[in-house]
């Protein structure tokens, strides 16, 4: 008779991975800059759209606001940044539970159209980065004017 030893950890990743590519709920919420299993995209982002612009409010709290770079290339946005650590003098082995990650983050987004990224505005309020991003002319809708003949 075979003994078979199971490795739980590789088969929960596995898991997740084969969960991750058939949900998309799940592979939204991703792996990010918080450790473990639970951890999900850095920064959270809420996308908003109207006639003439798409709005982005991501939660960077903790955030030096001069280290977020954000950029557009047509419909590709992408926030980057870097979140220090409130006390680096503590050794992460001192640590009993370290929930707070801090490091470089990047978070590259897909709009649903193309933005002009001349026009882009970003503030950064209560630890909440704002964003506005009017959509290209070729992406804005068009009145047809319809002849009777």
């Amino acid at each position: 008779m075979a003994t078979v030893y199971w490795d739980l950890d590789a088969v929960r990743r596995e898991m997740e991975r084969v969960f991750d590519q058939y949900d998309p709920v799940r592979r939204a919420l991703g792996r990010g800059l918080l450790p473990g299993a639970a951890a999900r995209l850095y920064p959270l982002i809420n996308l908003a759209e109207d006639k003439e612009n798409h709005y982005v409010e991501a939660l960077v709290p903790g955030v030096d606001p001069e280290s977020i770079e954000v950029s557009v290339l047509r419909d590709q946005l992408r926030i980057a940044g870097t979140k220090t650590a409130i006390n680096s003098e503590i050794k992460p082995e001192a640590f009993h539970r370290n929930e707070r990650g801090a490091g470089t983050f990047a978070r590259t987004l897909t709009l649903p159209t193309e933005v002009d990224g001349d026009q882009v505005k970003a503030d950064y309020k209560n630890g909440v980065l704002l964003l506005t991003l009017p959509k290209h002319a070729t992406a804005k809708p068009k009145q047809i004017t319809v002849s009777v003949g």
